[in-house]
């Protein structure tokens, strides 16, 4: 280059999207996955009554008291209440057991071995980031390498070692691309539908069915669930993401009437009816996520408030990772 406005140019830009890939890598690699909050795990007396009991009717009795009260939706495949014999806890919704970590993740995406850490609740939205600044990265010097890579087919460069570095160069910053791109655009569309990886290989089971967009809002709202509602911090590898990852709003389809969480003025009439209606969570973390819905009274959440989670379905033990 002899243009100094180009260079200039070209080293400002060169170290913003290597100063992004690496804070957001950073942050990917060092931010600690999240872990279930004390009130799923049993406590020292039920751990006792369930290594007492047999298994069977006594032993789902006792996760119906631990369980009751839990702001949770999903279920086995034979419907009962997703137990860790691990961690001795109830599992939240979208929560996993990591074989490599050997601890719950909450909202578990994968275990990432590029960044030897899992990718879950806790730093997804930095783990997006890293894929697109690092694809950007590799694109910028992969175009401002293009002409001296054609120059070194066209013999336009000097004949020294350097020729050979910048063939090297063009070719693995192509390459990366190629994976970089393909990678994130599967994420892009997983935040999209508000899917986690491990949900699209198996879909979350609800009360009612199986129902893969079950914890979908619509792309707008799916967005701000990862990214947060301040858009001044979406391109920042900073947390913004809603919620607590224990708890996220759903869209359920003839909901079970005995689903405690029913929004004020539904009642039971409301399993026939066959359009997408919002459950609450027992937190509010997250609810005004669903405000294009009809608003929830006060005196029903209050008379609500005592019951969710109170006619969970028969419970099994369940040992899966």
């Amino acid at each position: 280059m002899t243009n100094i406005g180009e260079k200039v140019v070209c080293l400002v830009a060169y170290h913003i999207f290597f100063m992004l890939f690496v804070w957001s890598y950073w942050k990917t690699i060092f931010t600690l996955p999240m872990n279930p909050s004390k009130e799923f795990h049993l406590s020292y007396s039920d751990k006792e009554s369930l290594e007492r009991e047999p298994r069977g009717e006594s032993q789902q009795e006792v996760l119906r008291r631990a369980a009751k009260d839990l702001p949770i939706y999903t279920r086995t495949m034979s419907g009962a209440i997703r137990y860790c014999d691990r961690c001795h806890l109830v599992k939240p919704d979208r929560c996993h057991h990591c074989s490599v970590c050997d601890k719950c993740i909450l909202k578990m995406d994968h275990h990432c071995p590029w960044v030897n850490n899992c990718v879950g609740f806790s730093n997804y939205k930095f783990f997006l980031l890293f894929l697109a600044y690092s694809l950007l990265y590799c694109l910028f010097i992969a175009a401002t390498d293009l002409q001296y890579f054609i120059k070194f087919w066209t013999n336009g460069l000097p004949d020294t070692q350097a020729k050979f570095h910048i063939m090297f160069l063009f070719f693995a910053a192509a390459m990366f691309s190629v994976s970089l791109s393909s990678l994130f655009g599967y994420h892009c569309w997983l935040v999209s539908k508000n899917k986690s990886t491990l949900e699209v290989f198996r879909a979350p089971i609800f009360r009612h069915r199986t129902d893969k967009n079950g914890f979908s809002l619509g792309f707008s709202k799916n967005l701000r669930q990862v990214f947060g509602d301040e858009k001044k911090y979406w391109l920042l590898p900073v947390f913004s993401s809603l919620g607590d990852g224990c708890s996220f709003p759903t869209c359920l389809v003839n909901q079970d009437p005995e689903q405690a969480s029913t929004p004020g003025g539904l009642n039971s009439t409301s399993k026939s009816e066959n359009h997408l209606f919002p459950a609450k969570p027992l937190r509010d973390s997250q609810s005004h996520l669903l405000t294009d819905a009809p608003s929830w009274p006060e005196t029903a959440a209050k008379a609500d408030k005592g019951k969710v989670g109170m006619s969970n379905p028969a419970l099994t033990m369940e040992n899966e990772t």
